[in-house]
């Protein structure tokens, strides 16, 4: 206005019409500066509204939908548990997310219960077959007897296989005791279950035994760690298993003499056999099956695995059973086994015993087989006499009948195991009880 008041009478016109034009634009353009600004932080809370919505749904809500289904719960039964998002599209990626996650833990439910129910199946097979076996290698001659304990130990090992898939799985492993099993017969019967059982040396003067519903879980966790020890060291190597009671339960030690565990495979194999950590399948390979059973059968039994360096040069592992599955064995049975009888493993497997025998719950004989011996034939009673009778008039053993022409001796397993039950039936009456379960 001053400007205007300041020019001439002819000018004042044009002057007062820019100046109003000018003062307008600069309201205009004020007041859409002012709604601009109204309009972006309107539009950043609606952003950050937007952004805490998606934080609840990816931190909150889409992981307790996922916790709900892997405990079984079903996708509409999520949904009305728990909350939904406000927004539309949220809201659909929550319901799409959910029903693709409810789908995916049905088809693996599906593919595990079909896993348990095929493992199942091989535990009957292998077992039927075990049995079989037994009943053959009593009744065939030695010119097959060898091949049969082969497949008797192939066997083994299948079923051994079959129960690792059944503890994966969740499934039931193996058979159940009613019993207790002694510590020798444990450590025996999981020596039987591995592929090189020649290279296990058995240190231990226990007298304690395993309660009969974890006997079998136990016998296959030392199963699988033997079988670890073998194939990580050389075939020329031993692997050696010492056994310690404390007052803590009972600790078992095996030691090999391989070339040791790197630290990122010692961290791989703390993790598997940890009691707190849960099995994850996705991360199992392929071919390292068996610390992942271990760690299983330990969740499950509170067994404590540990590893360090063995004195042998290798990898010692330290498996503790805990004191609530330790007991002592019992000692009622009828027909104690004698040194003449052929043992047969926890496997199902027969096996030439020198060193004596030992009876499961089931009423079958345990080996109690050193390593390296040969079989040997057993002691005869010698001649007893009546007081106030010679030596002369007792009574003396039959001599054993000699062939006019023995055959080339053999050499395999089944000659062995042949010679030593012919050596065990001599001099014994058709009748007698030990005849009977030779034959």
């Amino acid at each position: 206005m001053w400007v205007t008041l300041q020019a001439s009478a002819a000018d004042r016109l044009p002057v007062a019409v820019a100046g109003g034009v000018t003062a307008a634009l600069l309201c205009a353009a004020a007041f859409f500066a002012v709604l601009r600004d109204q309009q972006v932080r309107a539009a950043r809370a609606e952003v950050a509204g937007l952004q805490a919505e998606l934080d609840h749904l990816a931190d909150d809500t889409l992981p307790a939908a996922a916790r709900r289904l892997r405990e079984g719960a079903s996708a509409d039964t999520v949904f009305t548990e728990i909350p939904l998002p406000d927004n539309e599209t949220h809201e659909r990626i929550l319901r799409t997310l959910t029903k693709e996650i409810s789908v995916g833990h049905r088809q693996r439910a599906a593919a595990m219960a079909a896993c348990a129910n095929a493992a199942g199946r091989v535990q009957a097979l292998a077992t039927s077959m075990l049995a079989d076996l037994r009943e053959m290698e009593n009744r065939h001659s030695e010119e097959v007897l060898g091949d049969l304990l082969k497949l008797d130990h192939s066997t083994a090992q299948a079923g051994r296989l079959a129960d690792s898939i059944a503890v994966l799985t969740g499934a039931r492993s193996g058979r159940r005791w009613t019993k207790p099993i002694v510590m020798e017969s444990i450590l025996r019967g999981a020596m039987g279950r591995i592929r090189a059982y020649q290279r296990v040396r058995i240190h231990s003067a226990s007298t304690s035994a395993i309660v009969g519903y974890a006997a079998e879980d136990v016998m296959h966790a030392l199963a699988e760690l033997m079988d670890n020890a073998t194939k990580f060291s050389a075939p020329s190597e031993e692997v050696h298993v010492y056994v310690e009671e404390l007052h803590t339960g009972v600790v078992v030690t095996i030691e090999d003499g391989g070339l040791g565990m790197k630290p990122q495979a010692l961290e791989r194999a703390k993790t598997a056999v940890s009691t707190t950590e849960k099995l994850d399948l996705t991360k199992l390979s392929g071919t390292r099956l068996g610390l992942a059973v271990v760690g299983c059968i330990a969740r499950k039994h509170d067994l404590h695995v540990f590893f360090r360096p063995s004195s042998r040069g290798g990898t010692g592992v330290v498996l503790r059973i805990p004191n609530q599955l330790v007991t002592q064995p019992r000692t009622e049975f009828p027909n104690p086994p004698t040194a003449s009888q052929p043992a047969v493993t926890a496997t199902g497997s027969v096996r030439t015993a020198s060193a004596g025998a030992t009876r499961t719950p089931s009423g079958e004989t345990m080996t109690v087989v050193l390593d390296g011996e040969q079989p040997q034939q057993p002691l005869r009673s010698l001649p007893k006499r009546r007081r106030g009778q010679t030596l002369a008039n007792s009574p003396q053993p039959s001599p054993s009948p000699r062939p006019q022409h023995p055959p080339r001796p053999r050499t395999d397993a089944g000659a062995k195991f042949g010679a030593f039950r012919q050596s065990t039936s001599r001099g014994q009456k058709p009748d007698s009880p030990s005849a009977n379960q030779d034959s």
